[in-house]
């Protein structure tokens, strides 16, 4: 399993995206740029974007396991409600 570990939080409270995050796994990647948005049920975590030549915006980190995502997802808030 991994050891995902909260780097950094940069707030920036600008409408619904609330921060951004750096996230070091196993202390071997880094992976910059995570969001916190609040949405219609409370915030959530998505992953850093790209936009591609097509205009559109496309997660340049992608979890392959369910359970990851939530986990990654877990931290995240918890290291931004608890700052």
């Amino acid at each position: 399993m991994i050891e995902p570990k909260v780097v950094r939080i940069h707030r920036v409270e600008n409408g619904s995206l609330k921060a951004f995050v750096d996230l070091s796994v196993n202390d071997s990647l880094l992976i910059k740029g995570l969001r916190v948005v609040e949405g219609k049920h409370g915030p959530f975590v998505t992953m850093p974007q790209q936009q591609a030549a097509d205009r559109k915006w496309y997660d340049v980190v992608r979890c392959l396991k369910n359970e990851v995502k939530e986990q990654i997802s877990d931290i995240v808030l918890y290291a931004y409600q608890n700052e």
